[in-house]
């Protein structure tokens, strides 16, 4: 039987991500739901995010930066926001990507505890593909042995590290002369640059023209501004520090191909009435920022 306790320390975080998820489900005014989260998390998940939460919160008001997180909530709630809006952002993009013509490939590379193939309506023949290490998917394959997908779900046990990775993709099925949607969530800020660059590249490689594109990522001063170091020692202690942040996301993704459109949390596309905050704009130096890419290949 596979447990948690056998998935290292990013694998760890996804559980943390679906313990978010399950904390916006029980909302009732929840901008998404996801019914598997909590079987996701499990104890582990919850005890994590506690931990989580609780160095989040040690820092004072005056401490975090204007506009990181919604200030009346708290900068706890403010981190639970940044992901229900993540979520409910990549679920519309994935809605929309599969109602193009000729588009039924979807990728979610470290998918972690990505539920989506379970609890969303997908299209006929729609192929949805999840990349990641074998323990991560044996554990979600065991937490959802009772479930059925809504798509054509395909897992690929394959560590990301590994540069044959599209090899065993395309062994699962996925077919690159036709268009697919990819997403990266929650993946990017753990990699060092190069390995950015290098899966960004791979991707490129593997989409087709008119495939698309969706990933989260943080700026270059959250990994280093003081008001974010009590996170980024919990998730460092964990094993899997923060290791890139990115200014210009759009020209990160034009250098592999893509043309995309970011938004941060809180700025129309990327709001769901959950953000109460003014956003600052881009050129105001020394914040910390969420962006939201979504992109199409050239």
């Amino acid at each position: 039987m596979t447990h948690a306790v056998n998935l290292d320390a990013v694998g760890r975080t996804a559980l943390v991500t679906a313990a978010m998820r399950a904390a916006e489900t029980s909302r009732p005014d929840a901008i998404h739901r996801d019914p598997y989260a909590a079987a996701l998390a499990g104890d582990l998940g919850q005890q994590l995010l506690a931990e989580l939460l609780a160095a989040v919160s040690q820092a004072g008001p005056s401490d975090r930066p204007a506009g990181s997180m919604p200030g009346a909530a708290g900068a706890g709630s403010g981190r639970r926001a940044v992901n229900a809006i993540r979520t409910r952002f990549f679920d519309d993009y994935l809605r929309a990507a599969v109602t193009q013509d000729g588009l039924r490939q979807v990728v979610v590379v470290g998918a972690g505890m990505d539920s989506r193939a379970y609890r969303m309506r997908w299209p006929d023949a729609v192929r949805y593909f999840e990349v990641d290490q074998a323990t991560v998917l044996d554990y979600k394959r065991e937490c959802l042995a009772a479930e059925s997908p809504l798509a054509d779900h395909r897992w690929v046990p394959v560590d990301l590290a590994e540069p044959s990775w599209p090899e065993a993709l395309e062994d699962a099925g996925f077919d690159p002369a036709l268009p697919s949607a990819w997403l990266l969530e929650g993946l990017l800020f753990y990699l060092p640059e190069p390995a950015v660059h290098r899966v960004l590249g791979q991707v490129a490689e593997l989409a087709a023209p008119g495939s698309r594109i969706a990933a989260d990522l943080v700026n270059a001063a959250a990994l280093t501004m003081p008001a974010q170091q009590a996170m980024l020692e919990v998730f460092a202690s964990w094993g899997c520090p923060w290791l890139f942040g990115c200014d210009e996301p759009e020209k990160l993704f034009a250098r592999h191909g893509f043309a995309a459109d970011v938004v941060q949390p809180g700025e129309p596309g990327a709001d769901f009435d959950r953000w109460p905050d003014p956003v600052p704009p881009r050129d105001l130096p020394g914040l910390y920022r969420v962006f939201l890419a979504t992109g199409l290949r050239h």
